[in-house]
């Protein structure tokens, strides 16, 4: 028991309040073992979660990753910053630990600073999760004005250190990112002051070559900023630099062009400070040999000679540079300083641009796609990830939009602010050429993005184009365009080749080919928002069409989290590793002998074998037949609605009753109290009130599946279409809310963002109206995957972008192979065009019996315990090439 404790005037109120977390770290201070199980402090709230370099003797001590976690949390009187136990940084990977939540604190200790003298923090060893909204933020007015805790006692003290609790480092990282600024430590962009200058007394960059090694001082330099790169962070567990950040900019004078480097402490300083056009006069600079690998911008104007030998070095000491930034209207014509010049196309002119060609381009946003994350694999330690987003614009000039691939470009308040129906600018985009028909264009590491409310005073107004485009806006009326406005959901761009290359050398594909049994692997690698392709052999083996939504889903998540919340034995434990994947909630892994089923059991750290229960199935005869959509009422009357959605449809004609088959069914469902019991009640339970006839859905099944799935050892068995995975229609007055659906979650709670009453499905999904889920055996057979497959059906599904025009002849497998259902056209209305039942498409499903095909499976770990899995494209085995 916890007992005692300050007693403090709450912020809001003005009334003393008792403070459990106080009293709970006070008692653990005061502990002889410095570790404490907790009792009775109740529920916190987090505020923040923020991400450091780990130190390299504790990632070598305690074998974990390479990042550190601080958590701050509070009761609604005081606050206190935690350390997060490296064996729980899982949780803060998976967006399962995150601002905003509350939790219990089961288990903590104190950590002295062996280094330090009177210096330690509490570490945080154990949690249990509550509620999804905090309840305690909401009563919150000013989160500013929580007192703070401190070992010291200083109860007085308000937040102001942004610093880490590990001492060794200076500063924190972007939470999902490494390249967006992030903390007070970084100064935003200010007013420049006037400064005389003494112009008498300088050198151009034609002459620098010249002179490079033969001074230690150079003259002054009076240059302009043509491009600017994103943050490089180049920290290591090694590191013995305070801020290891550098960015590159293009300068030019009359003379020419020359790169410069700004390192390290001036970042923070002066990264937010030096823009595009900005006029700067440099003392005190220093010459190195320029980098001959990095990438470098496309000048805009081709006459502009470029000196690429050296570059100039900004450091805060050895010496120390001195940057004063000129005023607009203190630049004289008569310093020859070149403007900065743009190469703006129109989204007519792009189909005739070469591949990897450099151009500008602005457009009003129809459509943002969800922030993403992928893995750079050129590093291992520290991991890093590329946040990126799909954006769609158009400018009139075509009937197509600009499809861009926008990277995070170190502008993390536009780049998260990206929303339709407004104006975007992206400069030193490249051309990626798939094909004639698939040409989109992407980020460089020279790319800047600016929307409506960042154009200001921004070189680029007035250049022609530029005006154009503002001029055909004026054409355009709000409500027609609002219409066609579309945000978030599953998108993949660009379609992927219709021949599936490998080189037998080396086994190199395009897509990793991997094992099926790679797949738990795969799955549990997965962080937060992280996209994954991958590719398997296999077979498909059945197939059903689930009509969506499945549900009223908000209801049926408001009902299942309230009953985790009143399950018997409490929120969930965390202080181990993370579970197995057959205990995620999205994830349902099935390991089966012959004649019997199991389920894996959750357990702590690495998976251990799974566990095995015997049921008893009896063999019968089973025939089985198509469930078309013209049949489907009647099949569903003579069985009182009682169909299921999580498993194949199957009609015993010749053994056995409905009684029969119920009873059986009944028997080998998970059992209360058995992992995955909530998520295959979920797959399993028939439709709740729904009428008989107004749900359509078909099955198919190979005819040996029914005897593989008995002796399949592991089968992965995904959600349901999950409501994030849909694309909605924008509503403008609700862009805050979707808004942060799509974007990556914030690391400091704030009121504004939060809307804990809204739910994503009172937003319209754009064509979808249903989807095929696919199971697919592993070509050894040892393995099946449950996947969904979302065919494209209308123009308005962003997806339509890029895929071919040309019809064929809806079958199951065409439909798999080119990602979309080719529209039937009838004879009463030419003009619109109609699409098959997804009856008749699985009636074409026998062609995949025993077909070897290679199937592109998209993973996207979409937070907590959800896991999307989508077939991208299907192969059969003569559209496979090696070379």
């Amino acid at each position: 028991m916890i007992e005692g404790g300050p007693s403090v005037e709450h912020p809001s109120s003005g009334l003393p309040q008792r403070s459990l977390l106080c009293s709970a770290f006070h008692q653990l201070l005061t502990a002889k073992t410095l570790r404490l199980k907790i009792d009775n402090v109740g529920f916190v709230a987090v505020l923040a979660v923020q991400r450091y370099l780990a130190e390299q003797q504790i990632a070598i001590d305690k074998c974990t990753d390479s990042y550190c976690y601080d958590v701050t949390v509070t009761d609604g009187v005081w606050q206190a910053k935690c350390y997060l136990a490296s064996n729980l940084n899982y949780l803060v990977q998976k967006n399962r630990l995150r601002s905003g939540i509350d939790i219990q604190l089961t288990q903590c200790s104190f950590l002295y600073n062996e280094r330090r003298v009177g210096h330690g923090l509490v570490c945080i060893e154990g949690i249990e999760f509550g509620s999804e909204h905090s309840d305690i933020l909401r009563s919150i007015k000013d989160v500013d004005a929580l007192q703070v805790w401190s070992k010291e006692g200083d109860v007085t003290a308000i937040v102001q250190n942004d610093a880490p609790l590990q001492l060794s480092r200076k500063y924190y990282l972007s939470l999902w990112n490494n390249e967006d600024p992030h903390g007070r430590l970084w100064i935003p962009c200010i007013p420049p002051t006037d400064v005389v200058l003494d112009v008498s007394k300088m050198i151009l960059l034609s002459d620098l070559e010249s002179v490079f090694g033969s001074s230690h001082r150079y003259l002054p330099l009076l240059v302009r900023i043509l491009h600017k790169s994103r943050l490089r962070f180049y920290g290591k567990m090694e590191t013995k630099i305070d801020i290891p950040f550098q960015a590159y900019f293009e300068v030019a004078d009359q003379s020419g062009s020359m790169s410069m480097v700004l390192w390290n402490a001036l970042c923070p300083e002066w990264y937010q400070r030096l823009n595009v056009g900005t006029v700067l006069y440099l003392q005190n600079y220093t010459l190195k040999r320029s980098y001959p690998n990095r990438s470098r911008p496309c000048l805009a104007d081709p006459q502009m000679k470029t000196f690429t030998s050296v570059e100039i070095c900004l450091n805060s000491r050895d010496p120390a540079v001195v940057i004063d930034v000129i005023p607009p209207k203190s630049v004289k014509p008569q310093w020859g300083l070149p403007d900065v010049t743009h190469q703006f196309i129109t989204r007519s002119e792009l189909d005739s641009l070469p591949n990897k060609c450099a151009c500008d381009v602005i457009g009003l946003v129809t459509f943002v796609g969800r922030c993403e994350r992928i893995r750079n694999k050129g590093t291992t330690a520290p991991e890093k990830y590329w946040t990126y987003r799909w954006v769609h614009a158009v400018d009139g000039t075509s009937n197509l939009p600009f499809v861009l691939e926008i990277f995070a470009s170190s502008q993390p308040e536009i780049f998260s602010g990206i929303c339709p129906m407004t104006y975007l600018v992206c400069t030193q985009m490249r051309v990626c050429r798939e094909s004639e028909s698939t040409v989109y264009l992407t980020s460089s590491c020279e790319t800047l993005i600016f929307t409506t409310g960042y154009h200001k005073g921004k070189p680029y107004v007035s250049d022609p184009k530029v005006k154009s485009f503002i001029q055909w806006t004026k054409t355009l009326k709000d409500s027609v365009m609002l219409k066609k406005t579309v945000i978030g959901g599953h998108y993949r761009f660009p379609p992927s080749p219709s021949v599936f290359t490998q080189t037998l050398a080396d086994g190199v594909a395009d897509v990793p080919v991997i094992a099926a049994s790679e797949l738990q692997r795969e799955v549990e690698s997965l962080q937060y928002r992280e996209h994954k392709r991958l590719a398997i052999q296999g077979q498909i083996t059945a197939v059903q069409y689930v009509a969506w939504p499945e549900e009223d889903q908000a209801s049926a998540q408001s009902a299942e989290q309230a009953g985790l919340e009143s399950t018997p034995s409490g929120p969930t434990n965390v202080n181990t590793g993370p579970p197995p994947l057959g205990d995620r909630g999205a994830v349902t892994v099935t390991v089966t002998e012959a004649g019997a089923d199991s389920d894996a059991g959750p357990s702590a750290g690495n998976p251990p074998p799974c566990k095995r229960k015997k049921s008893r199935r009896r063999k019968r005869k089973v025939k089985r037949r198509y469930l078309t959509q013209a049949t489907m009422p009647e099949e569903r009357e003579s069985r009182q609605g009682c169909s299921t959605e999580g498993d194949l449809q199957e009609v015993e004609e010749e053994e056995g009753s409905n009684s029969e088959f119920e009873e059986e069914q009944k028997e080998n469902e998970p059992q209360e109290g058995d992992p995955g019991c909530t998520r295959a009640r979920e797959l399993q339970c028939p439709t709740e009130g729904k009428q008989p006839g107004d749900r359509h859905g078909a099955s198919w099944e190979s005819s040996t599946w029914a005897m593989l799935r008995e002796s399949v050892p592991t089968h992965f068995s995904f959600n349901s279409l999950q409501p994030e995975s849909v694309p909605r229609k924008f509503s403008f007055e609700d862009r805050e809310y979707l808004l942060q659906q799509s974007n990556l979650h914030p690391t400091k709670w704030s009121p504004h963002e939060f809307h804990p009453d809204q739910n994503i499905n009172r937003y319209s999904p754009v064509a979808c109206n249903g989807y095929f889920k696919v199971t697919v055996l592993g070509i050894n057979q040892q393995t099946a995957i449950d996947v969904i497959f979302v065919p494209v059906l209308s123009s308005e599904d962003p997806r339509s972008v890029g895929l071919p025009r040309d019809p064929h002849d809806n079958t199951l497998l065409s439909c798999l192979s080119t990602g979309f259902v080719s529209p039937l056209r009838t004879p009463a209305d030419k003009d619109q065009p109609n699409h098959p039942n997804p009856g008749d498409i699985i009636q074409t499903a026998a062609e995949l019996e025993a077909m070897h095909v290679v199937c592109l499976i998209d993973f996207c770990h979409l937070g907590g315990e959800k896991v999307e899995v989508f077939i991208n494209k299907v192969y059969k085995m003569t559209d496979v090439a090696f070379v």
